[in-house]
């Protein structure tokens, strides 16, 4: 994918930067960025953003806890939310590596509770 947006002659890439601000009403027609190392802020034109959080998974906190893959996604029974480890459940971002969204990280956190909820009732607990 980086390579394909390396070879787009439509792609600019604007390094060590964030976006502080969104110009435009109901449509973008810009971004104020200010560059990390610097603090200086400029004005790119644009007409339109988009948001990406990483794919990097948030889970070295966990390594030698759970089982995760060569990526550091929490590897879960296919289809669940289920871990290596009885009673720890894992859902979105951390176990996700292809959609990696915040609407299907949602849904993955409803399945999560109904699986915790499952596995309490087996113990009695719910």
């Amino acid at each position: 994918m980086q390579d394909r947006a390396f070879a787009n002659e439509k792609v600019a890439f604007v390094w060590d930067s964030e976006v502080v601000d969104v110009h435009g009403g109901d449509q973008v027609t810009g971004v104020r960025l200010r560059h990390l190392g610097s603090g200086d802020e400029h004005d790119l034109a644009t007409d339109g953003l988009f948001l990406a959080i990483g794919h990097t998974p948030n889970t070295a906190f966990l390594a030698g806890q759970l089982e995760a893959d060569e990526s550091g996604y929490v590897v879960t029974k296919p289809g669940r939310t289920l871990t290596s480890k009885e009673g720890v459940f894992a859902c979105g971002d951390v176990q996700d590596h292809v959609y990696r969204q915040a609407v299907t990280a949602a849904g993955s956190g409803c399945a999560a509770a109904m699986d915790c909820e499952k596995w309490l009732q087996s113990l009695g607990m719910a």
